[in-house]
């Protein structure tokens, strides 16, 4: 007899767990819990536990670079170099934040990658395809049998109208993009393991 698993609390878009915010900002999870401990960026109650919502903590620790470059601009440190640096770090982590909020999105099904789009197009497409080559074959002997042009005319005038029913109800289907997606994740992943 199957045991019912727990259901699992999904990920609030938006939020990330503190080793995944150490990852965007290139830190430990050490000082994210410093930066956390300092105010400097703060958790949220999420269903899934307590997060950080990326977008507040990237602009949140961007701002603390820039608070602290001013400050060693003041204490005489050389601006360019110091400043340069930061606005650099700032740069690459605004970057990686809004890379993870386009990732958030896509998995969300909110946002779709081209490649994605055509495929379901290409599908499409098949389905057309498929269906107007089946035309020939269901109508050869109706059509045959027909004693003049005009019957033969609306027996295929009532097939094409069937086929363009039948097309009317192809629909998008969310699951299937979203298994595309997962399985185009975890050929990504693959790839990202093996460099």
């Amino acid at each position: 007899m199957a045991t019912a698993r727990k259901n699992k609390v999904e990920e609030t878009p938006g939020y990330c767990k503190t080793e995944d915010l150490a990852n965007l900002f290139g830190l430990t999870g050490q000082w994210i819990n410093q930066l956390t401990r300092d105010g400097v960026i703060k958790r949220r109650d999420t269903p899934a536990g307590k997060r950080y919502n990326v977008v507040e903590s990237v602009r949140a620790y961007t701002q603390y670079l820039r608070d602290k470059a001013a400050n060693r601009a003041d204490k005489g440190v050389p601006e360019d170099k110091e400043l340069e640096k930061f606005e650099a770090e700032i740069k690459i982590k605004k970057a990686k934040a809004d890379i993870a909020e386009l990732e958030a999105q896509e998995l969300q099904g909110i946002m779709h990658r081209s490649e994605d789009v055509a495929a379901m197009t290409e599908d499409l497409i098949y389905t057309v395809r498929d269906s107007l080559l089946a035309l020939p074959g269901r109508l050869a002997v109706d059509v045959a049998g027909a004693s003049t042009a005009a019957e033969a005319a609306e027996i295929i005038k009532r097939e094409v109208y069937a086929v363009m029913k039948e097309l009317s109800q192809y629909q998008y289907d969310p699951a299937k993009y979203a298994e595309r997606v997962r399985e185009r994740m975890d050929w990504e992943g693959d790839v990202d393991d093996g460099e």
